[in-house]
Order: C-alpha cells, then sequence, then structure tokens
C-alpha cells in the first residue's frame, strides 16, 4: 500500500478552496516541479529541454537552437520539438502552451 503523507494546505490555497484543508504530498511535489512558460523559458535559454504535462506523449521535448548561420546569412534562435516517429520540427507556442502551468523540465 503506498503512503500518502498528508500536510496543511497553505493559507492562501485555503481562502481559494474553504472546504479543503489537506493536500497530499504527490500533489505538493507535481506542483513544485509543474512551471508556467514564463518560468520555463529562462531554462530553455540555459540549454534545458522541456515538455508539457498535458501534452499526449509522442512530444518528446522542446528546445531552444541559439542565433547561427544558414547559406552566409544571419539565422535567429527558434524553438524546435521533437516528436517520437517524426523527428524535429519547428516548433512555435501556441497561446494555451504560453498560459499553461504545466511545463516541466526533463532529463
Amino acid at each position: 500500500m503506498q503512503q500518502v503523507l498528508i500536510i496543511p494546505v497553505l493559507l492562501e490555497e485555503r481562502r481559494m478552496r474553504p472546504y479543503s484543508t489537506y493536500l497530499s504530498y504527490k500533489n505538493i511535489e507535481q506542483r513544485m516541479i509543474h512551471m508556467t512558460f514564463e518560468q520555463i523559458l529562462p531554462e530553455l535559454k540555459a540549454g534545458k529541454k522541456v515538455i508539457r504535462n498535458g501534452w499526449s506523449g509522442a512530444e518528446l521535448y522542446v528546445k531552444l537552437v541559439g542565433e547561427g548561420q544558414h547559406d552566409g546569412e544571419k539565422l535567429n534562435p527558434y524553438f524546435l520539438i521533437n516528436v517520437s516517429g517524426e523527428g524535429y520540427t519547428v516548433f512555435s507556442p501556441t497561446v494555451c502552451d504560453i498560459l499553461a502551468d504545466d511545463w516541466k523540465i526533463i532529463e
């Protein structure tokens, strides 16, 4: 049987959900690893690979490719997404991706 640690909810969360007084340790842990796009962007700039928890699973990760050159011309930074069975393609975050709070860093 899996043990679940029950801890008191933070005061500000209690105001938002007055009938819920406890959260499981697992939920707290998940909240700590999930980030907004604003929080994940510096991680992308630092070379980390990221993914959204809400994606179906074919998406492996998103990464930022830095400035470079192509045919002697400047190539601006861009996002790539690696999709299982398809390889890399250019990734442009949607409004839903930008507003999501389920981003996480992957190893």
